[in-house]
């Protein structure tokens, strides 16, 4: 049940996304680095990634290829699809999108299959790698004439981001693509106005119904938004920061990171792992959850040893003989409902702050090693600062 919010109410910042990414502990899947479709790479001086490695990981084994200035995409990318596509990404040329799913529940609902054929991370890549002189409309219109078709239920905000569209009410640069929107008359657009927040779980995003976990979230959100535009002793205190050339998103970011841990999930241990799923619309976090031969299997993994990361080295995906088979695991249900290994919570969590001058702070917080040990919190943080070319477009 991930969660993304959104808010362009922060006078500091043109747009800010968090999002947290709850899925099995286990499943294979690689920490944020930049690649490209060519397959090449090379370090620029314009980024400069940060990372934190988690106990027992060297700093070395961390750092990742920056591709060169086409194409040049971050994400993380997930590592149990041949795909291996994400659910988070952002281009250098501004190009973002971030995917939430939803269990299909109708069987023989043919437009809307249970276990899509197609990646939905690959709904998000196609955005990430789309020609730069593609609008963000023209992709929404090639998408529904045929690229949603035999992928599983989910919902795409995506948008290419130029400070003209934060700043024009006529503008709403990011658009919401789903696999139940026929028509680009369907499609909703956000984020076009100042003092906005929005929210998306897996559902529908103009579900009638409101769920409790992004009515909470949106609301914290909301209200970090309302403290730094309140607050004159702060705005002057950042404005001084900014003028003697120093930059300080800590607190923020804190303070972001904080509403992505709020855990309000109702306590049920008597329940199987499918009874509790309905539950997760009640937290913005996900502890981990799961049944008997989920806890087995995790204690297996924790058990087998250190493995490293999975990461990528010039665009190629790598990991250890345990990760290829973890990934092509099976368990005697057939896991018809994909990759379900090892217990289920938040897995990830990403903090994105665009300034006004088009400058990306991009922090994803790994709360699991690939072990299924648990992460101190700050000790998985892998940061990136880069410029969005075009952003005065």
């Amino acid at each position: 049940m991930c969660i993304v919010l959104l808010t362009t109410a922060h006078p500091d910042y043109a747009l800010i996304v968090i999002d947290n990414r709850d899925e099995f502990i286990l499943r294979p899947t690689s920490r944020p680095h930049w690649w490209s479709p060519s397959g090449s790479s090379a370090v620029t001086p314009t980024e400069t990634p940060t990372r934190t490695p988690a106990p027992g990981q060297s700093s070395s084994s961390l750092e990742p290829p920056i591709p060169p200035p086409a194409h040049r995409i971050l994400s993380s990318r997930d590592l149990q699809r041949s795909e291996h596509g994400t659910w988070l990404g952002i281009t250098t040329a501004g190009h973002f999108a971030v995917l939430t799913n939803f269990r299909e529940d109708t069987p023989n609902d043919a437009a809307h299959p249970i276990h899509g054929q197609r990646s939905r991370g690959g709904m998000v890549t196609a955005w990430l790698m789309a020609d730069g002189g593609e609008t963000t409309p023209q992709f929404v219109e090639r998408m529904l004439a045929g690229g949603v078709r035999g992928v599983g239920g989910f919902s795409l905000i995506c948008g290419k981001l130029r400070k003209r569209d934060f700043l024009s009410e006529e503008a709403s640069p990011l658009a919401i693509i789903s696999n139940r929107a026929d028509q680009v008359a369907q499609v909703p657009w956000i984020a076009g106005r100042r003092g906005e927040v929005y929210g998306l779980s897996n559902t529908s995003y103009d579900d009638p119904e409101e769920w409790p976990k992004v009515r909470d979230g949106k609301a914290a959100l909301a209200q970090v938004a309302r403290d730094a535009t309140s607050s004159a002793k702060a705005e002057k205190a950042i404005k001084d920061l900014a003028a003697a050339g120093v930059s300080d998103p800590d607190a923020l970011r804190n303070a972001l990171f904080g509403i992505l841990d709020r855990d309000t999930l109702p306590q049920r241990p008597d329940l199987s792992f499918e009874e509790q799923i309905p539950l997760l619309k009640h937290s913005v976090f996900i502890p981990a959850i799961g049944d008997e031969a989920h806890r087995l299997a995790m204690e297996k993994a924790v058990a087998g040893g250190p493995r490293l990361p999975l990461a990528s080295v010039d665009d190629t995906l790598v990991g250890t003989e345990a990760d290829a088979e973890l990934a092509s695991e099976e368990r005697p249900d057939q896991q018809a409902q994909g990759f379900m290994t090892g217990l289920y919570g938040t897995q990830r969590q990403t903090v994105i702050l665009v300034d006004w001058d088009g400058n990306v702070d991009f922090t994803e917080r790994a709360l699991w090693d690939a072990n299924g040990n648990a992460i101190p919190r700050g000790a998985g943080d892998v940061h990136f600062s880069f410029p969005i070319e075009g952003w005065d477009e």
